[in-house]
């Protein structure tokens, strides 16, 4: 899967740029020179990333819209935006990123770097991975069970058990990913259970290199398909 973005602008010099640094990312670009066409795209389609040239006439309304939605914790895509030097309203917009024309390549590349983590990091949010391996869950000090995982999240685990989970408190998790070297070791919480046996695990404590490593699993993931 490929990250996404809008570019609404009619500099071809920022254009070129912009593309050129986009593309080197994986991260696709679509460019739109009118604002209202701009709208009626993202109105329709999901984009990871929206870039808008405030120099660009009509772009107020957009750009204005995009600021409300992420001010109120609304899932939109990443803003940013560019403009002349003479600007001094951008810092006040409450875009993430902003550009300075004339973009110089370095620092395009500074500022869609971040920008890319940023996206990524929130597609990965909700991604779960799906797969069959065999997970160990700990209770207290004795009870331990040997389950079935059914996905794998950022925030936690799918499970699928022989009987409902009918124990509460702290729960001890450990699992191993295809590819990755060592073992996931966190401890977690039940987060729903289900009278079939499945069940949900949110951890709620996870060392943070198996956390980085769980990160880079699951992009290598996200991207293979």
């Amino acid at each position: 899967m490929t990250l996404e973005s809008v570019l609404v602008s009619r500099d071809w010099q920022e254009i070129s740029v912009l593309e050129c640094i986009l593309g080197s990312l994986h991260i696709g670009v679509a460019v739109e020179s009118d604002p209202e066409r701009a709208s009626a795209k993202l109105s329709k389609s999901k984009v990871d990333a929206v870039i808008i040239d405030r120099d660009l006439r009509g772009t107020e309304s957009l750009a204005a819209s995009l600021c409300s939605s992420q001010s109120n914790g609304d899932s939109v895509p990443l803003l940013l935006l560019s403009g002349s030097p003479g600007r001094h309203d951008l810092p006040a917009t409450g875009a993430t990123f902003f550009f300075e024309k004339p973009i110089s390549v370095e620092q395009a590349v500074r500022t869609l770097s971040a920008a890319r983590n940023m996206m990524l990091t929130g597609r990965l949010r909700y991604y779960r991975q799906t797969l069959a391996i065999p997970v160990s869950l700990t209770f207290g000090a004795r009870t331990k069970w040997s389950v079935q995982l059914t996905n794998v999240s950022r925030g936690g685990i799918g499970v699928r058990t022989r009987r409902p989970i009918d124990i509460s408190g702290p729960i001890k998790v450990r699992f191993s990913l295809p590819g990755m070297k060592g073992s996931v070791q966190a401890k977690g919480e039940l987060a729903w259970t289900d009278d079939a046996g499945n069940a949900g695990i949110r951890f709620v404590e996870i060392p943070e290199h198996l956390g980085r490593n769980m990160q880079l699993w699951l992009e290598k993931q996200y991207f293979a398909h």
